[in-house]
């Protein structure tokens, strides 16, 4: 249950903040409670084995999402300058009423090419980087906010681990705010 979104969505304005809303504040049912440290736990322990079939992380997949392509530089932290648009456009989602009792994760990906445990470093620096963007740069609240990276563990396309669609960044709607 989730949106995928492109920078290039976002840069011809195709995406705008009603789909956002729409697509983040779908909660069916109470959201199950997830412990982020047993997920990078998780994610470490299994690098370059796959983290898709485990039980918590499965979880995660069940919950209301939105994939979004955000450009970094090659093997870097640094968000190119054509993503701000895709990031301004998440956080003026998550100041929107409807959202601002939820608080989200984020999670960084990449695809497979490297090495797995420096995928799986650079995938949660980039996650980093996308809720630092966040709380800064656009005022989202830091409470509201966890960042996870998993390599190339949970791939958008598996049967092409390398492919780009891979590198990508998730928004989770983890549930309300306590």
């Amino acid at each position: 249950m989730g949106l995928i979104v492109s920078s290039a969505q976002a840069l011809a304005q195709e995406l705008n903040d009603t789909q956002l809303v729409r697509t983040l504040g779908r909660i069916e049912s109470a959201a199950p409670a997830i412990d982020i440290a047993l997920l990078v736990e998780e994610a470490s322990a299994n690098a370059g084995k796959g983290v898709v079939n485990l039980p918590n992380w499965q979880k995660l997949s069940k919950l209301s999402q939105l994939i979004v392509e955000i450009e970094f530089e090659n093997d870097s932290v640094a968000i190119e300058p054509k993503s701000y648009r895709t990031v301004g456009l998440i956080a003026d989602a998550l100041h929107h009423p409807n959202l601002r009792r939820y608080k989200f994760l984020v999670v960084g990906h990449t695809n497979s090419t490297g090495d797995a445990k420096h995928n799986l470093e650079l995938s949660a620096q980039r996650a980093n980087a996308i809720t630092e963007a966040l709380a800064t740069t656009f005022a989202i609240k830091p409470d509201r906010l966890y960042s996870i990276g998993v390599g190339e563990e949970w791939p958008l396309d598996p049967a092409n681990p390398k492919a780009a669609e891979n590198r990508r960044v998730q928004l989770i709607n983890l549930g309300l705010v306590k």
